[in-house]
């Protein structure tokens, strides 16, 4: 019951199409635009997780995706009405929109088989992999699914899972849109071969599930790019040789929130890059650690701060796994393994972090 209080988050698939008109616009002004736009979605980057994808050449009616997960829906709105304001912003259409948020399933989504082995977490909190390809799609059950008996629909489920397993290079990412938009899930694959998708597709198909799908289109082939590589996808100018790599891939100072933001005895949960990072303030210090537990990827950023002989920990919310805040040390319960610490500083009252320096190969 413990678990099911943690922080679920709200997920943002915008698809934008560009206006033709802007390909005639003088290159400067062409080269200018992307710039703003690049700069502006950047700005965003410590309030949440965004990845960028091209689908030019894939799809007639869409240009680019930007997947954003975010804490609250009006991070969201705030994102778009930056991007309207940028000098881009007049050439941009969003032709779709999903709009979801995460929730624990109410299926086992374990097999028979999997019997003794640690059991795969489900996943209420969103953290894309490294993968080339996204496809994304909504989807709606009919009304006859959920006449179903829950026994009923587990067996087929499963079935469903053992498709899945098959084909462990696809990774799914399953968010709820019940309320909140006018499809029920939007369904997200991770994976770095097209074909292996379509065979997963193409035998699930096959399923007694697949008699209760109503709608499962469109469908959207999205290639993952940074976002300078994506705008020079769109055609026009080019820009990616003239803007600095994204410091959280190259491990640099990232501001991410102003000192006033964080409170005196507590958490908040940030982004670096895709990563979640718990950003601790505790007698006055602050501290970063990847918010995800080791041992069941329980959200540090809602643990309890303590202090003892060994230094500023925090206890992880969900199995109480204590960590030590200056060196990431699981100090007491069932983590593997230590929790991924960040360099932190502080300049006028903004908080940066950094990944923490790695120590020098032995000669």
């Amino acid at each position: 019951m413990e678990r099911d209080s943690t922080m679920r988050q709200s997920v943002k698939y915008t698809f934008y199409k560009l206006d033709e008109i802007f390909l005639r616009l003088p290159e400067e002004k062409q080269r200018q635009a992307k710039l703003d736009f690049i700069d502006t979605v950047r700005t965003f980057n410590r309030r949440m997780l965004l990845r960028s994808y091209t689908l030019v050449g894939l799809r007639a009616d869409v240009d680019f995706l930007l997947w954003e997960v975010a804490e609250e829906v009006e991070a969201f709105q705030e994102l778009e009405t930056a991007i309207r304001s940028t000098a881009l912003g007049p050439y941009l259409r969003v032709t779709r929109s999903f709009l979801s948020g995460t929730r624990r399933s109410i299926y086992d989504i374990s097999l028979p088989e999997d019997q003794g082995q640690p059991r795969e977490e489900e996943r209420i909190r969103i953290e894309p992999s490294d993968s080339r390809y996204l496809f994304v799609y909504p989807f709606i059950k009919t009304r006859a699914w959920y006449m179903l008996s829950q026994e009923e629909r587990q067996e087929m489920i499963t079935e469903h899972i053992r498709v899945g397993r098959k084909y462990p290079d696809i990774r799914l990412n399953t968010t709820y849109s019940y309320g909140i938009d006018d499809q029920e899930f939007v369904v997200a694959f991770e994976g770095d071969n097209p074909h292996d998708f379509i065979d997963l597709v193409a035998e699930l198909r096959h399923t007694q599930a697949s008699l209760y799908t109503q709608a499962d289109t469109p469908m959207h082939i999205c290639i993952a790019m940074p976002l300078p590589e994506m705008m020079d996808s769109i055609g026009g100018a080019k820009v990616s040789d003239l803007v600095q790599q994204d410091v959280t891939e190259v491990g640099g100072w990232l501001p991410v929130a102003q000192v006033e933001e964080v409170p005196a005895e507590g958490a908040l949960l940030v982004y670096y890059g895709t990563q979640q990072v718990a950003l601790f303030h505790t007698n006055g210090q602050f501290y970063a650690l990847n918010n995800r537990c080791p041992h069941a990827r329980g959200p540090l950023c809602e643990g309890t701060l303590h202090t003892n002989g060994q230094g500023p920990t925090v206890r992880c919310p969900w199995h109480e796994a204590y960590f030590s805040l200056e060196t990431g040390e699981v100090l007491e319960g069932p983590s593997p393994r230590d929790v991924e610490t960040f360099q932190v500083r502080v300049e006028d009252d903004t908080v940066y972090i950094a990944r923490a320096e790695q120590p020098e190969p032995a000669l």
